[in-house]
This record gives C-alpha cells, sequence and structure tokens, in this order.
C-alpha cells in the first residue's frame, strides 16, 4: 500500500507514517523546509520496515500544492491513503488575527484538503481513503487557536461532502479528532502548553493524555478495509475527555 502524509515528518504525521510502515507500506512524507526533521522520518519509517519517499513541498500556497501533485504523481500510480495533517500554527486572539495569516491558515488548516483530493483524484481507487487530523479546537473555543480550528471545521465539513462523492467509487474520507495530545503545533499556539497539558492529563477519565501513536494506531485501524462502511465521520479520541470538558 501506499500513503500520502502532508505534514509527514514530524508529531503525529511522523507516528503516523511509522505505523503504515510496520506493514510494509511505501510511505511518501510531505514536508515543507526541515530537512532534518524529514530525514529523522525517513529513518524511523524504513527501520519499522516500510518505504520512504520524501517529497519537500509547501501545500500551503496553490503553487506548492501543485509541485506536490507533481511530485506525487511522477513516483507512484496508486495512492490508498491521503492523510492531511499539515498545519500553519498561528498564535492570536480572534479579534487581533491580521488578514493575511488568517488566509494562510485557512488555505493550508483547512481549504486546501478540497484541492488535494482533486489533484490526486485519479491515483485513488476502491479501497482507499482520505484522512483528515483535526483537534478539538474545531468545535470548542481554545484560547489563540482561531487560525487552526476554525480551518479544522471547515475541513470537517469538506470531509463529509467528499464522503458522499466518493463513495461510489469505493473511496472513504474520515475525521479523527483527537485531544489531549501537545505536539509542536500546540506549543506554538498555547501559552503555558505544558502546565494546560498536565491539567488535561488530571482530568481525563482515562488519567492520561493521548500519545502520537495511540492517535498512529486509530488511524491505521479506521483505514482498515473491514471497515469499509466507516465513513463521512467525524471520529473523536481523547479517552473520555470531552465527558468532563
Amino acid at each position: 500500500m501506499t500513503i500520502l502524509i502532508t505534514g509527514g515528518s514530524k508529531g503525529i504525521g511522523r507516528a503516523i507514517g511509522t505505523r503504515f510502515a510496520a506493514e510494509g507500506d511505501h510511505v511518501l512524507v510531505n514536508y515543507h523546509h526541515d530537512d532534518a526533521a524529514a530525514a529523522l522520518a525517513r529513518e524511523e519509517i524504513e527501520a519499522a520496515g516500510g518505504a520512504c519517499t520524501l517529497i519537500q513541498a509547501d501545500v500551503g500556497t496553490p503553487g506548492g500544492l501543485e509541485n506536490l501533485v507533481q511530485q506525487v504523481t511522477s513516483k507512484v500510480d496508486r495512492l490508498d491513503q491521503i492523510v492531511h495533517g499539515a498545519v500553519l500554527p498561528a498564535s492570536s486572539p480572534a479579534l487581533d488575527l491580521d488578514v493575511e495569516t488568517l488566509q494562510r491558515a485557512t488555505w493550508l488548516n483547512g481549504a486546501v484538503l478540497l484541492p488535494l483530493v482533486q489533484r490526486l483524484r485519479p491515483l485513488l481507487g476502491d479501497g482507499s481513503s482520505v484522512l483528515f487530523l483535526s483537534s478539538r479546537g474545531s468545535r470548542l473555543v481554545v484560547p489563540n487557536y482561531v487560525s487552526i480550528g476554525a480551518p479544522k471545521a471547515m475541513a470537517e465539513a469538506i470531509i463529509r461532502y467528499l464522503a458522499v462523492e466518493l463513495a461510489p467509487h469505493g473511496i472513504r474520507a474520515n475525521t479523527i479528532v483527537a485531544s489531549g495530545v501537545l505536539t509542536d503545533a500546540v506549543r506554538a499556539v498555547l501559552p503555558n502548553a505544558e502546565e494546560r497539558f498536565a491539567k488535561l492529563a488530571e482530568m481525563n477519565p482515562s488519567g492520561r493524555n493521548l500519545t502520537v501513536e495511540d492517535i498512529a494506531e486509530f488511524a491505521y485501524a479506521v483505514t482498515r478495509p473491514e471497515h469499509s462502511m466507516l465513513n463521512g465521520q467525524c471520529l473523536e479520541l481523547d479517552g473520555a475527555l470531552h465527558l468532563r470538558t
């Protein structure tokens, strides 16, 4: 199988790539500029048993998206999974967010999902799936998180439309809403992130926060062929944290 992960060189994206690699899959890791992180991702994926192709392209711009598409189509003739996890973290209250940052964040954190799937549609076939990585900030107000949360809410809606239009072709589209995982993007947006997440762990009925490995394992399970009727869903993974917040 072949999987493309945008924002795949770090955090959740890297963990997902490593999990799929354990099955011997070919992982296409898209990243923007951090060559060291991308090299480490390739090492981990190959050590797990998979093949890895690094694709440097800035999907935060239409031109960068086209660059990504050209590279992917030149390297593979089928995609079994597309995972969109790339994110632009911009810390700001809603009333202070400048228009340029809003436009960039809206594109990368949400809107690009649709043209990404449109352009790569010829590589998707029966059994393929599209997975969007969202967060609780798409439905709850998290301080300084509007540039991520609001676009992710839009992408969740896009997933629903894609699910309906792709289903007749045997292609699925789902969202994973992961809560309580401390990523680099969260650290960049939230002040005192470590302290906040320590409190979340205490509140969680499961006694801890999520790990990137938790999310990776869930992503793998969601895309399995035996779950072919799981489609168009926002799947919340949080250890029951939502029942207390």
